[in-house]
């Protein structure tokens, strides 16, 4: 995976004397930083005291620093350009730990500044001292501790080329508040030298790049895995996914970080695969002989069981990270590179005779892919009287089709239900926790991104006890006017844990019921916010255009059935193509396609 994120915008060539805490402001100007999001404390005052004398940086007062780390994750998933935090020493920066982890997880590009206590006191468990560098040292891309002034801007430049090439992930620095006052020289990006050689490899090997086209053109059964690195490397990255997919006549999948890589409505898209993806990109995964992974590591719940993972196929990954490369499935083919660069190369080497030949030889295998979707997993038993979620979500997409939308999750069944109904068709649309799974990251990062699109719709699409974990934060959006759609699929449980209590535990149900949930409508009015709640199906429609037609944020509180299962699934332990599927547990009588027809 790459990064095409932004590039300083202007760049500061004057040797000027400051204070530390000037030149950290400084430096964030000269990158090109608009936005960053944090919380004051003691020892991170002076750098609060020179935001104020700086009006070209915008700062968002958060609620709670894990909220700013994920709102920062929001911002830059969405516009491609780094998330800034600021935090203090102690608590303030042991906040952001869980963000941190989560955009190193799923490859987002942060720079995480911290306060700390004075440089004699280090070690010496003074008031709000702790040892951020070495909590965080396994969690981020990189790390400093700023000991010395003269270091200072080389290390803000320096942190904010790593975080944002080659795999993006996050990078912390630790600034002494006696740092933060001392006076020095304050040298900009273009002068300042690196003290880290720093160069991610971007170009794929060409021997590698003509043996992974041979293996794709002999192939009869081909298949297309992509994810979040093709949205890292920018959005040219995904228009040359779509000319090669053409090229090569292959069905396209997209894990839940790549959705949006490749358009959901094209015909070649078979949708995300993995523990609930779609029953036609699992089999497809399964059955193919030749498979290119681009932008995609193999996650565990993508692969399922290892030994059984698409056994026979040949294998290509392309990433920019080599250590990704062979880590968890071997491969016949590693390219080392960026996406977009890679799939370039993929395209200039494609032969471009004999295409008609080549239809007629991957013919049978779509008619195996027709067959496949022709189950219509996604299928679910309709209701007259209660809502269920995935109707609520097929409302809400049709709804929402023609308007400029963004959408952040929360973490849990409505997660898998918002990416298996919410289809998208550009990519930078779609915020989620991914690789971490973090309960409370969708209202932070929702605006986080409404801040990036301030005329754009941004929804949350969101589990009542997820939601919980970071509400805090929907002060924040009434602070600032952010009209930010908290869209609640109220089942009043930990709906994945009692599914997998359900399926695996017995029905042993302990503690995943929600017993004390406070009433969604009257919170959001004390918040300042709007309000709405639906329980029938009737009544949805209607209540979801007063949601998106409100210039206010707006928490709606849709009130689903509360023991619907997500499905298809993929039991733990099984491969690809052992699946539970939702017309294995229903009466097929009453079942209702995802495209809305009744199957009888």
């Amino acid at each position: 995976m790459t990064s095409n994120l932004s590039t300083s915008t202007t760049l500061s060539a004057h040797h000027e004397e400051m204070t530390g805490a000037e030149m950290v402001v400084r430096a964030l100007v000269d990158q090109g930083v608009e936005v960053l999001f944090g919380y004051p404390g003691g020892a991170v005052l002076p750098i609060y005291d020179a935001l104020i004398s700086e009006p070209r940086l915008r700062h968002i007062l958060v609620r709670h620093e894990q909220g700013a780390a994920h709102a920062a994750e929001g911002y830059a998933r969405s516009s491609g350009k780094p998330g800034v935090v600021l935090v203090t020493s102690g608590p303030g920066a042991i906040n952001t730990v869980v963000g941190i982890v989560d955009a190193l997880m799923d490859s987002i590009p942060l720079i995480v500044i911290t306060g700390q206590v004075p440089t004699h006191l280090i070690g010496t468990d003074a008031f709000q001292e702790a040892d951020t560098i070495g909590i965080t040292r396994s969690c981020t891309k990189h790390s400093y501790l700023v000991r010395n002034i003269e270091d200072l801007p080389r290390v803000m430049h320096e942190a904010y080329r790593i975080a944002t090439t080659g795999r993006p992930g996050p990078v912390v620095i630790d600034i002494p508040k006696d740092v933060q006052v001392a006076r020095g020289r304050y040298i900009g990006p273009r002068d300042s030298k690196p003290l880290h050689v720093y160069e991610p490899q971007t170009k794929g090997n060409p021997a590698s790049v003509a043996e992974a086209v041979r293996l794709l053109s002999e192939a009869r059964r081909p298949i297309l895995y992509t994810g979040g690195g093709i949205i890292n490397s920018g959005p040219g990255a995904s228009r040359r996914l779509r000319e090669f997919a053409a090229l090569v006549g292959a069905p396209v999948t997209s894990t839940l970080m790549g959705l949006g890589a490749f358009p959901a409505s094209d015909p070649s898209w078979l949708g995300m695969p993995g523990m609930h993806g779609a029953y036609e990109a699992n089999h497809a995964m399964h059955d193919c002989d030749v498979m290119l992974c681009i932008g995609a590591r193999f996650d565990d719940r993508v692969t399922g069981r290892l030994d059984a993972f698409s056994p026979g196929s040949r294998k290509i990954h392309v990433d920019i990270d080599p250590s990704s490369i062979g880590k968890t499935v071997p491969v016949d083919v590693g390219i080392v590179g960026d996406a977009s660069s890679v799939l370039e190369d993929l395209i200039a080497a494609w032969p471009r005779e004999g295409q008609e030949k080549r239809n007629e030889k991957l013919a049978p295998w779509w008619l195996q892919i027709d067959n496949w979707r022709a189950r219509r997993a996604f299928s679910y038993r309709s209701s007259s009287t209660v809502i269920k979620p995935q109707y609520a979500l097929e409302r809400l997409r049709a709804l929402t089709r023609e308007r400029d939308v963004y959408v952040t999750t929360e973490v849990g069944q409505h997660q898998m239900w918002a990416a298996q109904f919410f289809h998208l068709n550009e990519p930078n649309r779609w915020m989620t926790s991914g690789g971490l799974g973090t309960m409370g990251y969708g209202l932070p990062a929702a605006i986080g991104v409404q801040l990036a699109h301030p005329d754009s719709l941004v929804i949350d699409i969101a589990g009542e006890a997820s939601i919980l974990m970071n509400m805090q934060e929907m002060s924040t959006a009434a602070q600032y006017k952010l009209p930010v759609k908290i869209f609640i699929l109220n089942n009043e449980y930990m709906g994945m844990i009692r599914q997998w209590q359900e399926l695996l535990h017995d029905e042993r149900y302990s503690h995943s019921y929600s017993e004390s949930l406070p009433d969604f409508v009257k919170l959001a009015e004390a918040y300042g916010a709007v309000g709405i709640r639906a329980e029938t199906p009737d009544e949805l429609d209607g209540k979801i255009i007063e949601m998106l037609d409100s210039p206010r944020a707006v928490i709606f509180d849709c009130r689903v059935e509360k023991t619907e299962n997500c499905l298809p699934m993929i039991p733990s332990g099984k491969p690809h193509n052992e699946m539970i599927l939702s017309d294995e547990v229903v009466d097929m009588g009453s079942v209702i396609t995802a495209e809305g027809r009744a199957l009888v």
